[in-house]
């Protein structure tokens, strides 16, 4: 990029173009701006002081592993290269989650790899308008199942061992909880399937359904897992609002929206690119060699002033199917 040599000058061109970045990024969901010389954290937490008001110092219900640089940044994730991540929103499954994404490569893998891109907004004109209908008013339901050895503890994912505060942050965030033998935890709430942008007005598909659905697994792996956990032990599942099961033939609908509207490149070094998590979806390809691609979140958002469709709050956390769900 002319005129851009060093962390400084990357800097202070960010702050004369950060309206029209943040413009551009509301029209297409994503942006990508290429030929910075970022190569530390360090560069990386300046760049996003420019570009983001408010950034999240730690991630909320986690559900990947992820290292912690400091200053709100960590590393993308750091699930196994050979996994391939599909496309999903942010934290869709919190009552509170990152408006913007902003991700920075500073070593590029040597194959494959790429942050994969999707736009919620053409998923949801893809989806047949009666399933579109059946979630928006029916929303959708998140149970996650927290065990030491499948999936993630709950110590890892909420960030301390103190139970009072999961129970705390779980009855402040609308999630139903039940401790279950063996040190488990297992987690309930119900979501909405679609919002509006607070800013355009426009709606988009923004929910974990098919991602977090064990119907999305292959066959062996979906057989693994339930031999291993019970079918009701899964480390997350997916249901509709009200705790009934959503038909695999729906799940694979809604995977192949996504996949229709997947679009990737691959990083270069310093390459850094914004995400609107409220328009756009991001996965990661499975990839070789070395890859170090960073992340921080900001402009937090809550569900409720994002014009939900369906319902928010917790779930009962006896498990669905079972009496007494609600």
């Amino acid at each position: 990029m002319d005129g851009v040599a060093d962390a400084a000058s990357a800097q202070a061109w960010l702050a004369d173009n950060r309206e029209r970045v943040l413009t551009e990024l509301r029209r297409h969901g994503s942006l990508m701006i290429r030929g910075l010389p970022l190569a530390s954290p360090e560069h990386f937490a300046a760049a996003r002081d420019v570009l983001l008001e408010d950034h999240l110092e730690v991630p909320r219900e986690e559900t990947t592993p992820r290292t912690g640089y400091g200053n709100g940044i960590f590393s993308a994730t750091d699930l196994p290269p050979v996994q391939r991540i599909r496309l999903h929103c942010e934290d869709s499954y919190s009552v509170v989650f990152p408006g913007i994404l902003l991700f920075c490569c500073l070593v590029p893998p040597e194959r494959g790899g790429a942050t994969t891109l999707g736009d919620t907004r053409r998923v949801l004109a893809a989806l047949p308008a009666d399933l579109v209908e059946r979630f928006r008013r029916r929303g959708w339901m998140i149970v996650r199942n927290f065990q030491k050895h499948v999936g993630m503890p709950w110590q890892q994912a909420f960030g301390t061992a103190d139970r009072a505060a999961v129970e705390s942050y779980c009855d402040q965030n609308q999630l139903s909880y039940e401790w279950l033998p063996d040190d488990r935890l297992r987690t309930s709430g119900v979501r909405s399937a679609t919002v509006r942008h607070p800013s355009t007005g426009e709606e988009s598909w923004f929910n974990h359904v098919a991602v977090f659905n064990e119907w999305t697994h292959d066959p062996e792996t979906r057989e693994i897992l339930v031999a291993a956990c019970g079918p009701d032990g899964l480390p997350q599942n997916t249901y509709y609002g009200d705790g009934s099961p959503i038909d695999p033939a729906d799940v694979a609908v809604i995977n192949r929206a996504f996949d229709e509207v997947m679009v990737r490149e691959s990083w270069r070094r310093g390459d850094l690119v914004l995400v609107d998590n409220l328009l756009c979806s991001h996965g990661r390809e499975p990839f070789t060699g070395d890859r170090r691609v960073l992340v921080a979140m900001g402009e937090p958002r809550r569900m409720a002033d994002c014009s939900p469709s369906g319902p928010i709050g917790p779930a009962a956390a006896r498990g669905p199917g079972k009496e007494g769900w609600t």
